[in-house]
């Protein structure tokens, strides 16, 4: 199997960001990794372990981006303002930082969002807002609206709200989302949303379900027992979604 590293220092979020390829070819598959999580997570949780023959047989080629989640949504000793500036420079940073170089290394027409925990989140928000560039979503154990606060999770905004925020939470802005171009490739973007049915963020899948229906998007929700909010789940769905 092969494994490749990169890193470079981007302007956009201030530091060096690292990058972790896994495989060779195939359906280029871009992963966020959990709030603590960086580059090398999805390795070190073996994730791939399960996704290995379509790896070793060109199907699936793995882009395993760094977190930034501790220097922006969840830097709560910083204005929100500047937490929410920060995710966008996030996003600025995977759209026109990697996905180029993914593009560079690979010709493969279909790119999968996906991601585990808030990975999901990212893995969502960046494919619901920017449908044309990927062909499929794979989403495990995901929140999809930071401002919720449910058991001990918190509002990773502390009460504040613009539009900055609306327009990065999947479960406000697509109730909302009306442009015939974005739903038209929505629609052909194939989804998969899995999520515990003990998960906290239960309730907020659902309704991120029920939103895509009502806008005419198949896609799937797929109930795991249990919390399933852990590696051993997750590297089990992996091969079922993916």
């Amino acid at each position: 199997m092969h494994f490749e590293h990169h890193s470079w220092y981007s302007h956009r979020v201030g530091r060096d960001m690292g990058l972790l390829v896994i495989g060779h070819s195939g359906a280029k598959v871009l992963v966020f990794p959990t709030r603590d999580g960086d580059h090398r997570e999805y390795e070190n949780l073996r994730m791939h372990h399960g996704l290995s023959e379509k790896i070793v047989r060109g199907h699936l080629q793995l882009f395993c981006v760094d977190g930034y989640a501790r220097e922006s949504v969840y830097a709560n000793w910083i204005d929100p303002v500047e937490r929410i500036r920060r995710h966008i420079r996030y996003e600025e940073y995977v759209l026109n930082e990697v996905m180029p170089l993914m593009a560079a290394k690979n010709g493969h027409e279909c790119t999968i969002s996906h991601g585990l925990s808030l990975g999901a989140y990212h893995a969502a928000n960046i494919a619901f807002r920017h449908p044309h560039l990927f062909r499929k979503l794979c989403a495990f154990s995901g929140r999809y609206d930071l401002t919720l606060q449910v058991e001990c999770f918190e509002n990773l905004f502390g009460g504040f709200y613009n539009e900055d925020v609306y327009f990065h939470t999947p479960s406000h802005f697509l109730p909302n989302l009306n442009d015939p171009d974005q739903l038209d490739h929505l629609r052909r973007m194939e989804i998969d949303l899995v999520i515990g049915r003990e998960d906290p963020f239960r309730d907020d899948n659902q309704h991120v379900s029920r939103t895509l229906s009502e806008k005419g998007v198949h896609h799937g929700l797929h109930w795991w027992d249990g919390r399933a909010h852990e590696g051993y789940s997750w590297r089990r769905m992996a091969p079922f979604y993916l």
